[in-house]
C-alpha cells in the first residue's frame, strides 16, 4: 500500500511500533484509547515516495499539493485534548493525508473530513477503503466554512492554523463540544487552543506550540 516511486513497501514491524508509542507517551500522550488508536492505525501507507522510509519517526513529513503529514505526537496530543466518546460526532478539517481522520474513527461514531485539495481527497478515501474504516466521509470543500449541513458537531478538529478561532466552525460546535484549532498569524508563532463551548458563550484554554499550515478559503488548485 505504501509503495511510491518503484520503492518498496515499509512494513510496520513490532520493535518500530514499540519506539513510536514509546516517542508518544514520552511526548505526553497517554490516554488509553489514543494509544490504542495510534498502535491501531499504521501511519506507513499515509506517507508515500522519498519520505516514506521516515514514516514511524516523530516528525511531520511533506505530502501532495504542498501539505504536510502532522507530527505524530501533535497529532496524538491534539486527539487526547479533544475528549472524544464513542458516541461523538467529529469533524476535521484539513483530511491532508487521511492519518488523522483514520485515528479519529477509531475513537468516534462518526467522522467528517473536509480537504481543499481533490487529489487529497481521493487518495485519503483510496486508503480509508482498503483499511476497513467506513465510519469516514471525506469531501473536498472549503474548509473555513466547516460543514452546515452536517451541523452540530461534539468535536471539530482544525488541522490549519487561522488567525482566530473561525466563526463559522464555533457556530457549529454543539453545546458541551470541543474544538481544537492552531491559532496564529504566522507559521512561526501559533498556538494549539481548545474551544470549549458552553451554555452562555466559548471558553479558550492554549495547550501548547505549534506549527501548521494556514487555513485557507476556497478550493486548492492540485
Amino acid at each position: 500500500m505504501n509503495q511510491a516511486d518503484g520503492q518498496a513497501p515499509v512494513a510496520w514491524d513490532p520493535e518500530q511500533k514499540m519506539q513510536f508509542l514509546f516517542a508518544l507517551r514520552s511526548k505526553g500522550v497517554t490516554n488509553p484509547r489514543v494509544l490504542s488508536a495510534m498502535e491501531e492505525i499504521d501511519r506507513g501507507p499515509f506517507v508515500r515516495g522519498v519520505f516514506a522510509r521516515r514514516a514511524y519517526e516523530d516528525m511531520p513529513l511533506p505530502i501532495a499539493c504542498g501539505q504536510t503529514i502532522s507530527q505524530p505526537s501533535v497529532v496524538g496530543l491534539m486527539t487526547q485534548a479533544a475528549d472524544i466518546s464513542p458516541r461523538d460526532k467529529v469533524l476535521e478539517l484539513g483530511t491532508g493525508s487521511g492519518y488523522q481522520a483514520a485515528i479519529l474513527s477509531k475513537l468516534a461514531r462518526r467522522v467528517y473530513t473536509v480537504d481543499r485539495h481533490r487529489r487529497l481527497v481521493a487518495e485519503a478515501r483510496e486508503l480509508f477503503e482498503a483499511m476497513d474504516l467506513h465510519n469516514i466521509t471525506a469531501i473536498t470543500g472549503d474548509g473555513s466554512r466547516g460543514l452546515p449541513d452536517q451541523s452540530p458537531f461534539d468535536r471539530i478538529i482544525v488541522t490549519a492554523a487561522a488567525e482566530d478561532p473561525p466563526s463559522p466552525l464555533l457556530a457549529q460546535l454543539a453545546v458541551g463540544g470541543i474544538m481544537i484549532v492552531p491559532v496564529g498569524q504566522s507559521d512561526a508563532v501559533q498556538s494549539l487552543i481548545k474551544v470549549t463551548r458552553t451554555e452562555t458563550g466559548f471558553d479558550y484554554d492554549e495547550l501548547l506550540p505549534v506549527r501548521f499550515v494556514p487555513l485557507l478559503e476556497g478550493l486548492g488548485r492540485d
